[in-house]
This record gives structure tokens, C-alpha cells and sequence, in this order.
């Protein structure tokens, strides 16, 4: 049996080729957009992908099932679990077979058992491997959002980033019974081969680790600790992180079918003087050069968005997904920049403009902005003066953990939409954990014509090891 797993650093996001050498045959779990990492490590392996499925309808990047498929060939297993609401709608298309709870795929001597383990969404499968040719039970469990390594998977998207109200607790209680179930009837030397790991939106406490088995996590995972149904739903729906709001887009975008692109497509390059043109035109232009480098100097109008780990995170934040969109970036980084933005469905891209453009832009009376720059002991200074407004664009539960003194919260996912609650007759001091996304913040103010933007250097980290005060909030229901 061959076993590869691919992970995507930026998405979070885990995806498996199981091969069986003798006959040439793979399958793949949980593919992404980009279809010819494995396409091509099955060449090297000198198998053929023959079947694709994935677990369930995922939300925080575009499934690559479809343009797998399409590139090779293979069959499409898709789950027909969760009722009539959570069915694919290409599940009828051909090439397309659907699984229920206890079907099977034979890929040669392997075999994949389909287990529906409902709760992070209706649909949803678990993958046990079995290698017939070594064994008659399974080594492992593909377990997609269901269980991670000490976490499983969030009931909650369905409500916070859907939209679909009243699920939440239904779908918590669906996880705990398949929780249940699992940790019942699967021995503890089944391993676990989770769609996760750190850094991902779909649970609140997934570890770096790749892989796990039943039984570490049956004594070290806190969700195979409880029995108590009521207790296990308060605390799964408990502390979540903000989902983003292009997961909502994602589950219909996946539920109808990716749009096939047959490899990603490299932004051409545009002339660096129709730069100033996309701008006095309205269009979205997207700084992609580092947060630094954007504070000293960028063409007003633009927004920053960094090239870095979160890139895709605060792209699907940020950027509209119904008009187009420039880039300014490197020219060595402009297919990083595509692919990312193609991997959760931002295809819209008309082109980039090159680094330089920037200071060719800064001609005659045209001045580039800049973003202004404070520390800790300089904005003690100002809040003291009350000469300041500060405004904490961290998650809600960071906030609640420690924040600065009367300071208010609007994450940075929800600052386009809520600019109306900020002050503007006197300078805004944008802040997060280290100073990052108060940087992109700091430059969407700008951009929607808050001018006197000024950004935390080293965030509220740094304000804590200054020595400044700290304010947290009392736990609901208690005495202030």
C-alpha cells in the first residue's frame, strides 16, 4: 500500500493518496484545486488515480474532486447521506457514484469503507483503509472534519457562516452519537488520518500533529472524554472561532460544482501606468508586497493584503467575489498569489501590476500614503490624553482574554461593514495580537477614506510586555 498525504500550509488542509503498487491503482481523499501535485506523485509512484472522493462538502477551500476527475479520468464517490438538503447537485452527472453508510470502493487490494459520522455537516463520510493484502481490518480511518488530533470537528458552520439558523445544536448532538459510535466499535490501534491541523477555522483546538490513533486520543482528546450529551454540546459549541465569510460561499460553490479550470492561470502583467487608471475607474487593487514595505509607501486606494501564510484567510475576508480585481505584486510571485486565490474560488483576477509601479505612480503633485507607526509607550501617551481612538480588530475571543482599557472590538473580517461605528475627529490606532492584521486594517481604513490611520507596532504583545494595563471581560452571568 502506498500512502502519500499532502498538506497545504496556508489552507490548513490535508489530502491523501492510497495506492496499491501491485495494481496500479489510487485513490485520493479530500483533493484541493490543485490537481497536478497529485497527478503527479501518482506518475512517480507509477500508479493510476482511479477513484476521487472526499468526505464531506468542505467550506474553507474550493474541492478539487471535479478537476481531479476531469484530469484523470477517475470516478467521483460522493456521499448520499444527510438527506435531501446536503446532496451534491452533480451527484447525477456521469461519472459520479454515491456512498451510503457502509459501502465500499476496492482500489486492487485496498479496500475503503464508507462510515457516515454526521455532526460537523450532515453528509459527512469517515474513510477506513483496509490492505487485504496484509491484513483483514483496518490500519487507518480518513476522518476528514469529524475527529482531529485533540479536537473534532465544529457543529457550527452550518449556523454562523450559512446561514441556516436553528442547526447548531442539532448538529452538535449528531457529532456527539457519532463521536459515540466511533470510539465504541473502533479499536484503539486504528489510526487517524484527519482533513486538518493547526491554523484551520473548522475547530477551535486541532494540534500541529499529522496523524493520531483511537486510543491517544480516547485518553488525551477532550470530546472522547465525555458522556454527557448536554455537557458535550455546550463545550464543542463553546469558543469557536469566527468562521470567515467566504466559507458560506464555499459550501454552495461546492455542493453545485467547481467550475473545471484545468490548471491554474498566471495573472498577465499589465503596463505599470494603468495603474492610476483601475483606481479612478473604482476597481479593487490588492497590495500583495509585505506589511512594511506597504507602510512606507502605497498608492491610496489600494489594500494589503500580505503574501504570506494567511493570504488566502484575509483574501476570502476582504475580497468580493463578484467583480474583478487587480494584484500588486512581484513578478516571482504572482502564480503563489493565483494559485492561493484559486483555491478558494477567487478567479476574478484581471492582472497584476509589478512593485514598481508603485513609486512610477508617485509622479508630479501624486504623493504615495503611509502608515504611521506607534509603540506601546506612545499610545499609553495618547490614550492617557484621550487623544485617540483605538479599536482592537482581533477575534472576539481574544478580545474577551485581555484587551486594552475600554478598548473597543471589530474583527477585522467585519471592519468594511461596521465603519460607521468608528470616530473619525481624531486619529484611529488600529490593534491586533502582533500588528499584522491591524496593518491590513489599518490599510482598509485608508482605502474607504479614514486617512488618519495609525497601526500598534507589536500589538497588544507588545503593549503586555511593556507592562500596561490589562482589562478582561467577566464571564456571562457573573457580578461586573
Amino acid at each position: 500500500m502506498i500512502v502519500k498525504r499532502f498538506y497545504d500550509e496556508k489552507l490548513a488542509q490535508t489530502s491523501y493518496l492510497i495506492g496499491c503498487g501491485s495494481k496500479g491503482a489510487a485513490i485520493v481523499i479530500d483533493p484541493n484545486r490543485d490537481a497536478a501535485q497529485y497527478v503527479r506523485a501518482a506518475e512517480a509512484e507509477k500508479v493510476k488515480i482511479t477513484h476521487v472522493t472526499e468526505t464531506h462538502i468542505h467550506a474553507d477551500f474550493v474541492s478539487g474532486t471535479r478537476e481531479l476527475a476531469a484530469a484523470t479520468g477517475a470516478t467521483m464517490y460522493l456521499s448520499a447521506e444527510g438527506g435531501p438538503d446536503w446532496q451534491y447537485a452533480f451527484g447525477t452527472e456521469p461519472g459520479v457514484k454515491l456512498l451510503r453508510d457502509g459501502d465500499t470502493m476496492k482500489v486492487g487490494n485496498i479496500v475503503i469503507t464508507a462510515l457516515h459520522t454526521p455532526g460537523h455537516t450532515p453528509e459527512h463520510m469517515t474513510f477506513l483503509v483496509t490492505d487485504t493484502a496484509a491484513a483483514d481490518e483496518p490500519i487507518a480511518a480518513v476522518t476528514g472534519d469529524f475527529v482531529f488530533v485533540g479536537d473534532v470537528g465544529r457543529p457550527d458552520l452550518l449556523e454562523k457562516a450559512a446561514g441556516i439558523t436553528g442547526t447548531m445544536d442539532a448538529a452538535a448532538r449528531a457529532l456527539f452519537a457519532s463521536l459515540q459510535k466511533f470510539k465504541r466499535e473502533q479499536p484503539d490501534w486504528l489510526q487517524i488520518w484527519p482533513g486538518h491541523g493547526a491554523g484551520s477555522a473548522c475547530g477551535k483546538g486541532l494540534s500541529a500533529v499529522p496523524h493520531s490513533t483511537v486510543g491517544y486520543e480516547r485518553r488525551f482528546n477532550w470530546a472522547f472524554d465525555m458522556d454527557d450529551e448536554a455537557t458535550f454540546v455546550s463545550a464543542v459549541l463553546e469558543g469557536q472561532p469566527e468562521p470567515p465569510k467566504y466559507f458560506a460561499r464555499m459550501k454552495r460553490f461546492n455542493k453545485e460544482g467547481p467550475p473545471v479550470l484545468g490548471g491554474f492561470r498566471e495573472p498577465k502583467q499589465l503596463p505599470a501606468e494603468e495603474l492610476g487608471n483601475a483606481l479612478a475607474a473604482g476597481e479593487l487593487v490588492v497590495d500583495t508586497r509585505p506589511a512594511t514595505v506597504f507602510a512606507r509607501g502605497h498608492v491610496p486606494g489600494t489594500i494589503n493584503i500580505p503574501l504570506g501564510k494567511s493570504f488566502n484567510t484575509w483574501a476570502g475576508w476582504l475580497v468580493p467575489y463578484d467583480r474583478n480585481f487587480y494584484l500588486i505584486a512581484d513578478e516571482a510571485h504572482t502564480a503563489e498569489a493565483a494559485r492561493d486565490l484559486a483555491m478558494i474560488g477567487l478567479d476574478r483576477v484581471v492582472g497584476y501590476f509589478p512593485g514598481f509601479a508603485v513609486a512610477q505612480w508617485a509622479t508630479g503633485s501624486r504623493k504615495l500614503e503611509t502608515i504611521e507607526q506607534e509603540d506601546p509607550a506612545g499610545l499609553a501617551g495618547r490614550m492617557k490624553a484621550d487623544a485617540v481612538t483605538v479599536i482592537d480588530v482581533r477575534a472576539r475571543s481574544e478580545w474577551e482574554a485581555g484587551h486594552l482599557p475600554g478598548v473597543q472590538n471589530i474583527p477585522l473580517g467585519y471592519l468594511g461593514d461596521r465603519l460607521n461605528e468608528i470616530p473619525t475627529d481624531r486619529p484611529v490606532v488600529l490593534q491586533c495580537q502582533s500588528g499584522a492584521r491591524s496593518s491590513i486594517a489599518a490599510s482598509l481604513l485608508q482605502a474607504r477614506g479614514v486617512k488618519n490611520t495609525i497601526n500598534l507596532a507589536g500589538g497588544f504583545a507588545g503593549w503586555q510586555a511593556a507592562g500596561n494595563p490589562v482589562e478582561k471581560e467577566a464571564p456571562v452571568g457573573s457580578a461586573a
